[in-house]
């Protein structure tokens, strides 16, 4: 077995174990929906073998840091992704490259790099996507299982708020993305959606 399936297995195993019940939307399948976007730009950008196993990993681990923290995620999960990289004697380059990957997903997000800017892309697909008013009310719900939300106004502000402050990083997703994203975006602002 790689490196990558050991790793693959373990996250996942951990993910399924020891993320908190309250996470309706920052859980397990997220984290492979996140994963096969990446591996959707693997493919259509023709990444070289060893750009594809890094984007891979940080796939896997960028949302890793829930297990331990709700707060400020992004750091936690890129040092847990360092010690299971280590731990399974992958490259210090690469144990750097993937937690500046996981690092780069915090919002608001500045990826850097081409690797960053597909992760921080993948990470937040949904939003140009059919499927965002599902996924939208499973992170609804957590935010308000964590208070972090007390109403579905609230929320629709917030909505409002992140849907036009955010911006999409890769050519592909500015134009596949973003005008179905921006269609999302009027329909919550006339009430018709959330």
């Amino acid at each position: 077995m790689t490196g990558y399936q050991k790793l693959k297995n373990h996250v996942l195993d951990v993910l399924d174990k020891q993320l908190p019940d309250c996470l309706t939307y920052h859980g397990k399948e997220h984290t492979l929906d996140v994963l096969h976007v990446c591996n959707q730009y693997i493919t259509r950008l023709k990444l070289k073998e060893e750009e594809a196993y890094l984007l891979r990993i940080g796939a896997l681990v960028h949302d890793m840091g829930f297990i331990q923290s709700l707060e400020q995620h992004e750091k936690v999960g890129a040092d847990l992704a360092g010690k299971i990289m280590a731990d399974l004697n992958m490259a210090p380059a690469h144990i750097q490259l993937v937690k500046e990957l996981v690092l780069a997903t915090q919002i608001p997000q500045s990826p850097k790099t081409q690797l960053q800017r597909i992760l921080c892309d993948a990470d937040l697909d949904y939003l140009g996507r059919s499927d965002y008013p599902m996924i939208s009310q499973m992170l609804f719900e957590e935010l308000k299982g964590m208070n972090g939300v007390q109403s579905k106004e609230e929320w629709q502000i917030l909505q409002i708020n992140f849907l036009k402050n955010h911006r999409f990083h890769t050519p592909y997703a500015q134009k596949y993305r973003e005008p179905k994203k921006q269609q999302w975006l009027k329909l919550i602002e006339a009430r018709e959606l959330i």
